[in-house]
């Protein structure tokens, strides 16, 4: 059985060296971001099954990735891996929508146990299957049937079919589609797409 893909988001090359070594090491594939906006970009063309991602980015910070992320309907797990050490910081969080927080400097032991605790959690949330008519889409293996017929589909396919699946003959304007799927503020007119 295949590991599971983990995208680690910081702007810090020794951090991300280091975990992508403790990861990999462990079996996991490993990509890398090193701002908020990579991050998104990475998370659309290989949706990761963990994002680890600090809060002190270029761009976008890690809450308002996680924001955008959650506000899209992607609830991938995210672990928050910051100097941020405060309670304040970890309650916001939490808060904002992270599954778990980890303060650097870390451990690699605890980093892996909490890695596996969430991946563990997730794998039993990703059995829904959304459906309309004969069309049904497996959100675990983001695989795609019309009657009998599989059909692959691209990330950005995918995400927009599970936005239509979850509002079966609802009008979704442009920006519904740019938020929901992109986390994207658009500032133009409410044609529908």
């Amino acid at each position: 059985m295949m590991k599971a893909h983990i995208l680690v988001v910081d702007d810090d090359p020794r951090i991300t060296d280091l975990l992508r070594r403790i990861l990999a090491y462990e079996g996991y594939s490993v990509s890398i971001a090193a701002s908020g906006d990579e991050a998104l970009t990475r998370t659309l063309e290989h949706p990761p099954d963990l994002i680890v991602l600090d809060i002190l980015l270029p761009t976008l910070n890690g809450l308002e990735v996680t924001q955008r992320l959650r506000a899209a309907g992607d609830y991938v797990p995210i672990l928050m891996l910051t100097a941020r050490d405060s309670v304040a910081d970890r309650v916001e969080g939490f808060e904002t929508g992270a599954d778990d927080y980890l303060v650097k400097p870390f451990a690699p032991e605890e980093l892996l146990v909490r890695v596996k605790a969430l991946l563990r959690r997730n794998q039993a949330e990703r059995h829904e299957v959304l459906r309309y008519a004969d069309v049904e889409l497996d959100m675990g293996t983001r695989l795609l049937h019309r009657g009998t017929r599989e059909i692959e589909l691209s990330p950005t396919e995918y995400e927009l079919l599970a936005l239509f699946l979850r509002r079966p003959r609802q009008v979704l304007t442009r920006e519904i589609i740019l938020s929901r799927v992109w986390g994207l503020d658009f500032e133009g007119s409410s044609n529908v797409m």
